[in-house]
């Protein structure tokens, strides 16, 4: 069976796990337990538009978890049909990055690009973030200036209360060259960001958003 899991449909997943750890933790009804599962179950197959057969068989054991140990043993079994990020390397980074003349790139080999929804880094000394999307099947490179808050805000990617920063782009958008700067206060710690991401239309709407 091939990977078919998105980071962000394995999150959700986990998500949908503790829910039901909860419910066996809080409830005793066994007809409340049931339309629980029946209820995590179907969130769960919504994420995927058709399915196999295993597939479905592998999704369908979530309704058997009542427990963290459970659902850890569960969610390491799904996390071998995770889908992997696209593996970059450094040269690659710096064509996506053209005008950056010294660009300092993450350590790409210590990387767990199956916990993935797009690659982002930090670069404190020159006050940038980098982030690495796909843009309609092709990788593309966005910079922006960043300066972390001092408060917890709503990430515009993950959409979770977290450690945010202003991360501000920069791009043309008239034909007369007009430079137009956007602004969006997302996650300090893109993995952290990536863990958190349920599904991905913030994310898309916030790269279509500085991409034009």
């Amino acid at each position: 069976m091939d990977a078919f899991i998105r980071n962000d449909q394995f999150n959700f997943i986990s998500y949908q796990t503790q829910v039901l750890i909860n419910g066996h933790a809080a409830v005793n009804d066994l007809g409340v337990l049931q339309a629980l599962r029946a209820l995590v179950r179907d969130k769960v197959m919504d994420l995927f538009e058709e399915p196999g057969s295993q597939e479905t068989n592998l999704i369908e054991k979530i309704t058997n978890i009542k427990d963290s140990n459970h659902a850890e043993e569960y969610l390491e079994q799904l996390k071998e049909y995770v889908i992997p990020f696209y593996s970059v390397n450094e040269k690659a980074l710096k064509k996506m990055f053209p005008k950056v003349k010294k660009l300092r790139v993450p350590d790409l080999k210590e990387m767990d690009y199956k916990a993935l929804s797009y690659l982002g880094w930090n670069d404190f000394g020159q006050e940038s973030k980098y982030i690495v999307a796909n843009v309609d099947g092709k990788l593309k490179g966005i910079k922006g200036t960043f300066k972390n808050s001092s408060k917890k805000g709503l990430c515009t990617i993950c959409h979770t209360f977290s450690e945010v920063g202003l991360f501000v782009s920069q791009s043309k958008k008239t034909s007369q060259g007009t430079f137009v700067k956007r602004g969006n206060y997302i996650c300090q710690d893109s993995m952290e960001c990536n863990g958190k991401l349920k599904d991905l239309d913030k994310l898309d709407d916030f790269i279509e958003r500085v991409n034009h």
